[in-house]
């Protein structure tokens, strides 16, 4: 009825005992890792720089999307803090739109601003785009963004549907 298994009976060339052996000795036996596919985001609804970078990459059902500045599709800097903020934010919906996520699906958001101070006034545009179960986040004060923005904001997101809870 039931068969009795040995500790180091072999199963997929790799033995219960060896698990517990470093991972090196385990990969030079011919271990091998399971394959991830990681899938490069591109779209034509925001401006492309150049820039050796991906708008967004996404791994699994984690995407992440990379630094948005501001600017429309010809590569105009938008005027003002809140415009930057809009303009960097409705680029990231359109590379959060080609996997078929929205701005719901974000959970964490890293805000980069030129001034502090301006912390309020990209909040307020900022909270229009996340109106509720709102991404976590941090922000800081940086040095000099690219082509002088005044704001960039990256974030991560999973893609398909989130059940939101509160703790």
């Amino acid at each position: 009825m039931f068969k009795r298994i040995s500790l180091v009976q072999t199963y997929k060339r790799v033995t219960f005992l060896s698990l517990l052996q470093p991972a090196d000795t385990l990969f030079s036996k011919g271990f091998k890792m399971a394959s991830t596919l990681r899938k490069i985001i591109t779209t034509s609804k925001i401006f492309s720089a150049g820039f050796p970078y991906s708008p967004g990459v996404l791994v699994d059902k984690t995407l992440y999307v990379s630094g948005q500045i501001g600017w429309n599709l010809k590569g105009e800097l938008a005027t003002g803090i809140e415009a930057q903020t809009k303009l960097a934010l409705e680029n990231m919906g359109h590379v959060l739109e080609v996997v078929g996520a929205n701005h719901s699906n974000v959970v964490k958001v890293t805000v980069l601003l030129a001034d502090i101070n301006d912390m309020q006034k990209m909040n307020a545009v900022y909270s229009t785009f996340f109106k509720e179960n709102q991404p976590a986040r941090a922000a800081y004060q940086v040095a000099k963004l690219p082509m002088g923005a005044q704001v960039e904001i990256e974030a991560v997101a999973i893609v398909g549907e989130l059940i939101n809870a509160k703790l």
